[in-house]
């Protein structure tokens, strides 16, 4: 498995309380011995660019390092996201730290101190540079995040899918296949609006019982009007007989409105005369007050909701008063959850180098909120046959792993789909935390019959294969950059529209990749902030971005292993390379809502 949580991830600054994780645990050597091996690398490779004339970069020189796997822990000092110390204006909290297969970790920002400086070296010859080796699974080139998710969005798309009819009963969280076209008028006659009476011309108004249905029109004596008589017309009756000019009848909510009516009037607006058996009305009445004309909502044929929507209670209601038994909808894209990696635990405390599965409990509702059938997840551990088994007999439309994509000695991710003749379409993303996650197309013949082949249509396409990092929010980093996406398309939706929002703080940002950092929603100005939420955000430095403005403001619990910010968070804000700085805008991702998945375990009307 991958992606596991450094020692100072386990026991950030300030919280003695046991990590939650999803990687494996290491120990270190010495500490002075790996940097002093580093620095001979950089001065190596160092002397090898300035021979070449290779441009050199900015900062630091970087060390080629041995191929390793980049969502397990790494050794002491060299993690994906160092821990955070606290400070004032929490500008420790959210310090990017390098990290990658190619360079060594260190951190940004003025209150952290530099890497030790390497020792002195003798005088190296300047001879040309070897040529380059082949890549390996450890030297992956990483795409950018942007063009990750458009690559998951069009993925999504490419995939042909066709539609079933089902039941509005069962219809509930599903997408519709085909434009949602009224059968029928809405309403399909004049209704009336309210309880009161149904008048025609002007006023005062005899009071009459309505004529038709098996009644005639007669005066209403002060006896009809006792309980038992005098109901008038009811919704559910047959068309009742024209209305006199000069008549009134009561008339119930959703009754049908007697030809030649004009207007309704409130029974709160209206006084009965009994002993002249005369209606009047307390204010002005104006024609075709509270009467629901035909067709007012729409009229047969309208189209009423495009096809893509999601079904939802509203739209389901819709349906059925436009004369729907059936929606024609398309499948929810089945997914496969493989937890991957020998260390995980499913129950009690960690023990012994073991640690608790955060990941197979969090995936499979967060897809089933995205509009997902989730099959119980497998529990493969580092078994490169089991998980070959799993990928060649799975009839899902999608396959999700956690761990092992990256070139530890135990991830087998890459080998399998190698050897299953899979292709891979992302290697690699630059963005923290999540770069090592991965997009794969599975081949169409080592697919089980199913539902890939009910949406590979002409195309021909087969199963896709996410593959998420095992540290926890490089995993939802992973789910929200390639998955949420590519099932967007499956289930036959557009594309999210993004919305950006202005964070409060300054965020830090990686110097080349994108960062995903857990945000939440607040409302007002420095003065509404609280001390403390319990939640990592502690106040700040009271720069914002005026009183009353929506805003987002940074957790700080944001390294790869942790899910405590997670947990709290509304979603995750894009930070660009470089940081941004206080009152700028940011993408927003939203976090897959729990109120959705309801929907994707069928109807509950």
């Amino acid at each position: 498995m991958g992606g596991g949580p450094s020692p100072a991830d386990v026991h950030p600054p300030g919280d003695s309380s046991p990590a939650v994780g999803h990687g494996r645990g290491v120990g270190s050597s010495s500490a002075w011995a790996a940097e002093e091996d580093r620095a001979v690398e950089q001065a190596l490779a160092l002397v090898g660019r300035r021979s070449s004339g290779e441009p050199q970069p900015m900062g630091r020189p970087h060390a080629t390092e041995q191929p390793r796997s980049m969502d397990r822990p790494c050794p002491a000092g060299d993690s994906e996201e160092a821990p955070r110390s606290p400070s004032p204006d929490h500008s420790a909290d959210t310090a990017p730290v390098r990290h990658d297969r190619h360079e060594c970790e260190h951190r940004y920002g003025p209150e952290h101190e530099p890497l030790p400086q390497p020792p002195h070296l003798p005088d190296l010859p300047t001879s040309p540079p070897p040529p380059p080796s082949p890549p390996t699974r450890g030297h992956r080139h990483s795409v950018s995040w942007e063009e990750a998710r458009a690559l998951a969005v069009r993925c999504g798309r490419a995939v042909a899918v066709r539609g079933g009819t089902i039941p509005l009963d069962g219809a509930l969280g599903h997408v519709l296949a085909e434009p949602l076209v009224a059968f029928t008028d809405l309403p399909s006659f004049d209704t009336s609006a309210m309880d009161g009476w149904v008048v025609s011309g002007p006023g005062p108004w005899k009071i009459r019982e309505p004529a038709g249905a098996g009644n005639k029109a007669e005066t209403v004596t002060k006896k009809s009007t006792g309980s038992g008589r005098g109901m008038g017309i009811l919704a559910g009756q047959s068309a009742p007989a024209a209305l006199a000019d000069g008549d009134a009848v009561r008339i119930a909510t959703g009754a049908r409105i007697p030809a030649d009516a004009n207007a309704v009037i409130r029974s709160e607006h209206a006084h009965v005369d009994e002993t002249r058996g005369l209606l009047h009305a307390q204010q002005r009445v104006l024609p075709g007050q509270d009467i629901r004309p035909r067709g007012q909502e729409c009229r047969a044929g309208d189209q009423l909701m495009p096809a893509g929507t999601l079904v939802t209670p509203a739209v389901l209601g819709l349906a059925a008063a436009a004369g729907y038994d059936a929606l024609a909808v398309v499948p929810r894209p089945r997914v496969d959850v493989l937890v991957l990696g020998d260390e995980l635990l499913t129950g009690g405390l960690p023990h012994d180098g073991l640690i608790r599965d955060a990941l197979g409990p969090m995936i499979g509702p967060w897809l089933r909120a995205l509009g997902a059938e989730v099959s119980a997840p497998q529990r493969l551990g580092d078994d490169a046959a089991a998980l070959r088994h799993a990928l060649t007999t799975s009839d899902a439309d999608l396959v999700v792993t956690t761990g092992g994509t990256a070139a530890g000695p135990v991830d087998h991710v890459h080998p399998v789909l190698a050897e299953i003749g899979a292709e891979l379409l992302v290697d690699g993303v630059a963005v923290r935390p999540g770069h090592p996650m991965l997009l794969a197309r599975l081949a169409q013949e080592n697919a089980a019959a199913g539902p890939s082949e009910r949406r590979s249509g002409a195309r021909g396409e087969g199963p896709y294969l996410v593959g998420l990092p095992g540290n926890p929010l490089a995993a939802v980093s992973g789910l929200l950059t390639l998955a949420e996406p590519l099932l967007r398309g499956l289930a036959g939706r557009g594309p999210q529209v993004p919305y950006r929002a202005v964070v409060r703080d300054e965020v830090h940002g990686h110097p080349q990749d994108t960062r995903l950092v857990p945000v939440v929603h607040r409302m007002g100005g420095a003065a509404d902030r609280p001390e403390s939420n319990g939640n990592g955000y502690d106040g700040g430095s009271g720069t914002g971005t005026g009183g009353g403005a929506e805003h987002v403001v940074p957790l700080r619990y944001s390294g790869p292993a942790m899910l405590r910010g997670i947990a709290a968070a509304d979603g995750l804000a894009v930070v660009p390379p470089g940081g941004v700085r206080s009152g700028t805008e940011v993408e927003i991702l939203d976090l897959p809502s729990a109120s959705a998945m309801p929907w994707s375990e069928g109807c509950f009307t």
